[in-house]
């Protein structure tokens, strides 16, 4: 099992911190805001962890983190060219995971609760995949599920009338 960290995108509503660096590297409490998706997979067995940032902030990334030895971990890093959303950012990824399940993050959620469980649960699986929701009392806010027959068939991104209260978290597996 490996994991991807997705740490784009332009960090707008953080601006004008965003204009020094990149998002995923402001601190968060007493750490800077990527530790917190690589310790969520660590703890939860991955080692092996890609993360895929945008060409102008790899360095960063590389600079504070490294092979990832501080954290016995693996780390690797994707460069994505330009901005293309999760969909193309995954693209970039594809050898890196060579065939094996993944886990993938978006490297500014920060995640409570253990996914260990669930990660192991996902392992033991022949196939298929996972979106973690999570209700929220504003879903108009966030990317949210849209079911039929409770069957999830989209996600719609900012809604005017969401579809439901379940707004996408950030993890998938």
């Amino acid at each position: 099992m490996k994991g991807i960290i997705l740490a784009g995108g332009t960090g707008s509503r953080l601006f004008p911190l965003t204009k020094v660096a990149n998002k995923h590297l402001l601190p968060v409490y007493d750490k800077p805001m990527i530790y917190y998706p690589i310790l969520t997979l660590k703890k939860a067995g991955i080692k092996d962890i890609l993360i895929v940032s945008g060409k102008g902030h790899v360095g960063g990334f590389l600079e504070l983190l490294g092979s990832g030895k501080d954290f016995a971990v693996n780390l690797s890093y994707e460069i994505q060219e330009e901005a293309g959303g999760i969909a193309q950012a995954l693209s970039l990824a594809e050898n890196f995971a060579s065939g094996e399940k993944i886990v993938v993050i978006l490297g500014d959620n920060i995640f409570e609760d253990d996914i260990s469980e669930y990660v192991s649960e996902f392992e033991s699986e022949e196939d298929g995949s996972a979106i973690f929701l999570k209700e929220v009392a504003n879903p108009s806010s966030y990317g949210v599920a849209e079911f039929k027959n409770e069957k999830l068939i989209g996600i719609i991104e900012k809604p005017l009338n969401p579809p439901s209260s379940l707004a996408v978290t950030g993890l998938y597996m």
